[in-house]
């Protein structure tokens, strides 16, 4: 048997880059007798068939991080893509696609793209509430060829998943560090103002700097139904963190419970108010889920 590593799955068939080649492989009938699905980026042994390069997946070697949406393993850092306009930033999707990154301990890069279209230094803003939490936050512009070097570095010898909503530029910017992936980039809808998804499957891209990317599809929504209870959100919440721990009650949620050390700092100005609101908003999901449960 020889090692690689999934960089496609369509259709029951698994792709799998080895030092050899790649090979198209489907998965033993051991994996779905045990409800184990191969996922891209999962480190696994194959028994192939150099004749037509074709293989069974035989084995499946133990996962440093697993994502739930996109379904990928052993990514080391997630990127999250916003924009400015076109589509319109959007602080709420950004905070609950960090609490995903977050909760899988994954170090995590923001970066806000189509800065040129940034009129009212929101850009200096954004960039700064989130620096202050210890985020890497890059702001770029794909028409204005801004960061593109910086973004190499970030990327490089890394396995990076790239996050956030379609038409933001995330295949541009992978395009502009490397141009012969030759990515298709997305349209803005007219009509709805958002962009439409143009990348259709997961893909695992190797990059010449070394190191891996996924272009995954765009998403609008991520479900919260991994945190089983209400007090593990704030976990996932930097800012809130740092201060959680000098409230008076230690199962303090930081709604309504006195001498809350969390609400105190919102007051000072040191945990942005946006931030927070987006924090209530979650708790209530995450009582939601619990309840039906």
């Amino acid at each position: 048997m020889i090692e690689g590593i999934i960089i496609k799955g369509i259709g029951g068939f698994y792709y799998v880059k080895t030092d050899t080649g790649i090979y198209e492989c489907r998965a033993r009938g051991v994996f779905r007798e045990n409800k184990i699905t191969p996922l891209i980026g999962d480190r696994v042994k194959i028994r192939e068939n150099n004749l037509d390069m074709t293989g069974y997946v035989e084995e499946i070697m133990e996962r440093e991080t697993e994502l739930i949406r996109p379904p990928v393993a052993n990514v080391t850092q997630a990127v999250i893509v916003m924009s400015f306009k076109s589509p319109s930033l959007n602080l709420w999707l950004l905070d609950r696609f960090l609490v995903l990154a977050e909760e899988q301990k994954l170090n995590i890069v923001i970066v806000i793209n189509k800065i040129d279209l940034d009129n009212n230094s929101i850009g200096k803003n954004i960039y700064e509430t989130y620096s202050n939490m210890g985020y890497k936050v890059i702001l770029s512009s794909c028409a204005l060829n801004k960061e593109v070097d910086t973004l190499k570095e970030v990327l490089k010898d890394e396995v990076t998943v790239f996050a956030g909503p379609s038409g933001v530029g995330k295949s541009s910017i992978l395009n502009r560090i490397q141009p012969n992936l030759k990515l298709k980039t997305g349209e803005i809808s007219e009509k709805t103002k958002r962009g439409k998804h143009t990348t259709r499957h997961v893909e695992l891209i190797e990059l010449d700097i070394g190191g891996y990317v996924l272009d995954t599809p765009g998403f609008s929504s991520l479900k919260l139904d991994f945190i089983e209870t209400e007090g593990e959100l704030q976990q996932y919440f930097k800012d809130i963190r740092k201060y959680s721990g000098h409230c008076k009650f230690n199962s303090c949620l930081h709604v309504k419970e006195p001498d809350c050390e969390v609400k105190k700092q919102l007051e000072l100005g040191n945990i942005s108010k946006e931030r927070y609101n987006n924090y209530l908003n979650f708790l209530d999901e995450v009582k939601r889920n619990t309840r039906r449960y």
